[in-house]
């Protein structure tokens, strides 16, 4: 992935080629509203680093830049007091806070689906039993009962266990 740099100063490819080598990614530059869209129309940011002084002068166009920076951290920064040590700085900052939700989020999500996983076991579990314990089920129906209730318990110890130890029985 690379970052996109939407400023009109003089210098802004030396600074560009700083900042790339710093966090190690390729980075474009964009002299305007035009260039900028053009470039996210091409390829994916990982953030877009708007000039203070272009938004400043053209708001409206910032906006539209941000709107189509689609999964990219939108930033603004005033280049014209800000040195290359400073965008690393703020842009390795951005990143780094991308990186901490994003795994936030995965967590969240993961405990989420693991809930309404261990619910529907559950369920599964305790409706098998209870088809099992009622009167006048046919042998063959019986069977398949068990299976699934044996399924289900399986299912249920192994969402138990720590996540740990259910990653080094898949390994």
């Amino acid at each position: 992935m690379s970052i996109l740099m939407v400023t009109g100063i003089e210098g802004a490819s030396n600074c560009a080629a700083v900042v790339g080598t710093q966090l190690g990614v390729e980075v474009d530059v964009a002299e305007g509203r035009k260039a900028a869209l053009a470039a996210l129309r091409r390829r994916e940011y990982l953030a877009v680093v708007i000039d203070d002084s272009l938004a400043e002068c053209d708001p409206a166009a910032a906006e539209k830049i941000c709107e189509q920076a689609g999964l990219a951290i939108p930033m603004q920064i005033n280049f014209a007091v800000s040195g290359a040590a400073r965008l690393v700085r703020e842009i390795r900052a951005a990143l780094n806070r991308r990186e901490r939700e994003q795994t936030l989020a995965r967590r969240a999500a993961a405990a989420a689906i693991e809930t309404e996983l261990k619910s529907t076991v559950a369920g599964l579990l305790l409706h098998s039993q209870l088809a099992l314990s009622g009167g006048g089920v046919p042998a063959a129906v019986a069977d398949r009962l068990r299976v699934v209730a044996d399924l289900a318990g399986s299912l249920r110890q192994q969402l138990s266990a720590p996540l740990e130890t259910r990653r080094e029985s898949h390994a």
